[in-house]
């Protein structure tokens, strides 16, 4: 079996404010993080995304001067998962993005390596986007 929990990252020719700042938005997660959603809306002040055919709710962690973007995702059948993730700054003009991936019970290996590539591609689409933003 593989280990329970996952570091994964990437390196950002950005500052950190500025991924920070885009990548808190909501609105952009179908832009970098089509492994997690397609669509996403908000309702009533909350914002929910598509997974597949669920509508989950979706929750960033409060706006920070941390670089926090730990994010809540809660199924329609009240299943809780919480996500770490921060910006790092690395100097003024670089940063690092880490994604905590934690493996749910019953996952089978195949399944969280599956995940893992998710991620790492949705980290990689965000570092493409942020970098050829002006």
């Amino acid at each position: 079996m593989t280990e329970q929990t996952r570091h994964l990252g990437v390196s950002i020719d950005r500052p950190a404010p500025d991924v920070y700042e885009w990548a808190a938005d909501p609105r952009h997660l179908t832009e970098w993080a089509p492994g997690l959603t397609s669509r996403v809306e908000q309702l009533d002040g909350r914002w929910f995304v598509w997974m597949g055919d669920d509508r989950v709710e979706f929750e960033f962690a409060p706006r920070n001067e941390f670089g926090v973007l730990d994010h809540r995702v809660t199924t329609p059948s009240g299943q809780v998962f919480d996500n770490p993730m921060r910006v790092i700054a690395d100097g003024a003009d670089r940063c690092d993005v880490v994604f905590t991936l934690r493996r749910s019970p019953g996952l089978t290996d195949a399944e969280f390596d599956r995940d893992a590539g998710l991620v790492s591609a949705d980290l990689a689409r965000l570092k493409r986007i942020v970098e050829q933003r002006d």
